[in-house]
């Protein structure tokens, strides 16, 4: 079964185990996806209202780039589980001689750089969707204003998570032209997107406090 198919309880015990999938990309896939889904909540509670009638075609556009994103990251959960299980087997290999540790060396440079791709992947949807939520903010239905700040919430700790388990990575990656390409796509966007989503969730409280 996938992970992305289990219902709550079953994940978060298989989360609980010792289990090396699903871990940390994954949960960062999860609370991303529903992040994502709290936008397009906000929408479905806002379209067709004649109170948001100016914005209904920047709703109708949010709607349905939040579904992709959801569907996106829902993906990701199995993704990330994929591409740590090479990592995983490669810590184990042994290097007893000097054509073991070689193999082991190479092995294990390959299997981090593939358990970099989703992370990166989580980051990049992550930062998409906090932009939504910015939107939502002024577009979106005043009587689910708190969804915005509990989805951008989850945004904010779903890119950060996906950052830290890219650090985790390049850390030990000795290709330095990839570490620097990889920190160049992605350290911006979480430092821009903890930026926003917290400018949103001021925001928000701000409007629930008046």
């Amino acid at each position: 079964m996938k992970f992305a198919d289990m219902s709550c309880n079953e994940f978060v015990d298989r989360l609980a185990s010792k289990s090396p999938v699903p871990g940390g990309g994954g949960v960062s896939a999860l609370v991303g996806a529903i992040g994502t889904a709290l936008a397009s909540m906000v929408c479905n509670l806002t379209t067709g209202k004649k109170k948001y009638a100016q914005f209904e075609d920047d709703i109708q556009r949010i709607l349905k780039r939040a579904a992709e994103l959801q569907d996106d990251l829902m993906k990701m959960i199995d993704e990330d589980a994929e591409n740590f299980l090479p990592l995983s087997k490669a810590y184990g290999m042994p290097k007893d001689t000097e054509e073991e540790r070689r193999l082991k060396e190479e092995t294990l440079e390959k299997a981090l750089k593939q358990a970099c791709e989703v992370p990166v992947k989580i980051v990049k949807a992550c930062y998409e969707a906090i932009k939504l939520h910015a939107e939502l903010v002024d577009k979106g239905s005043r009587l689910a204003i708190s969804d915005v700040g509990v989805g951008v919430q989850c945004l904010r700790a779903a890119i950060i998570s996906g950052w830290l388990n890219i650090v985790i990575n390049i850390n030990s990656i000795k290709d330095q032209d990839y570490v620097n390409k990889v920190r160049e796509e992605t350290e911006n966007l979480v430092r821009q997107g903890a930026m926003l989503a917290d400018k949103v969730y001021e925001q928000v409280e701000g409007i629930l406090n008046k």
